[in-house]
């Protein structure tokens, strides 16, 4: 699948519009599924018609609407109970506009404050209420790695146990482990994982990702029996977006043929 967030220098510059999201995924790169940012249509969650326009442009594209990454919509772990409430709340149109573009799961954070297991708690506690509300609306909510304690793989297995939900599940990124060893967070977080983003920035002269081995990356992923989405999400600046989204499925693909 097509993170959008690949094209976030193209979207921002206006070089196509977030409404041909879906015919670039097909039609430049052959990918069938995508993965919205919600930053890209913020004032549009609760716009029916243009939300509908959506959904027809990907039905036309022939592309799977997967999931929304929900940025900006509060502090699901924020101490302050009554702002924690308040995000729990905000994340509740993206669960609804989730549920009318076809998705199967939104994509959120873990942002808190205070000691591990302050946050740990704190964390926990607004998750649990915003799968509350998405479990029946058939909706799964995951977490990234995206920085802060998210992005210690012990720690986010620790709140998901908290959690203690089936729809509750992880987002591994191959690239936003800052403190703690990537491989091993991917390997903590794939028992949870839901969707998985496999990020990208620079390439070597044989077309391998500086930064990751990918077929480490893969391997882990595939030991953990996932069968899901796997998201391209090209960050690099070296060269323009869409060589770097070619170059990142080039390389998934080559990784691919050769795991047993």
């Amino acid at each position: 699948s097509l993170a959008q967030w690949s094209y976030h220098r193209a979207l921002r510059a206006r070089e196509f519009d977030h409404l041909d999201f879906a015919l670039v995924a097909r039609r430049d790169h052959g990918l069938e599924a995508i993965e919205y940012v919600n930053t890209f249509f913020k004032a549009r969650a609760r716009d029916e018609a243009y939300l509908a326009e959506m959904n027809r442009r990907a039905a036309d594209a022939g592309v799977v609407q997967h999931l929304i990454m929900v940025d900006g919509e509060g502090a699901l772990g924020d101490p302050d109970g009554t702002r924690r409430a308040r995000a729990v709340d905000n994340h509740r149109q993206w669960l609804d506009a989730a549920r009318t573009l076809g998705c199967t799961t939104i994509r959120v954070n873990a942002q808190s404050e205070g000691t591990p297991d302050e946050q740990e708690r704190l964390a926990a506690d607004g998750l649990r209420r915003l799968v509350e509300i998405a479990a029946p609306m058939d909706l799964n909510v995951i977490v990234e790695n995206h920085g802060g304690l998210s992005s210690h793989g012990d720690w986010l297995v620790r709140v998901m146990r908290r959690v203690d939900h089936p729809r509750i599940g992880t987002l591994p990124d191959f690239g936003n482990f800052y403190e703690y060893d990537r491989y091993t967070g991917v390997a903590d977080m794939m028992p949870f994982a839901k969707a998985v983003s496999a990020k990208s920035h620079a390439f070597d002269g044989d077309g391998n990702e500086t930064r990751t081995d990918y077929a480490r990356m893969l391997r882990i992923v595939r030991d953990a029996g996932f069968a899901g989405w796997v998201g391209i999400e090209y960050e690099g600046e070296a060269m323009p977006e869409r060589d770097g989204i070619a170059k990142t499925l080039q390389l998934l693909q080559r990784v691919q043929r050769t795991l047993p």
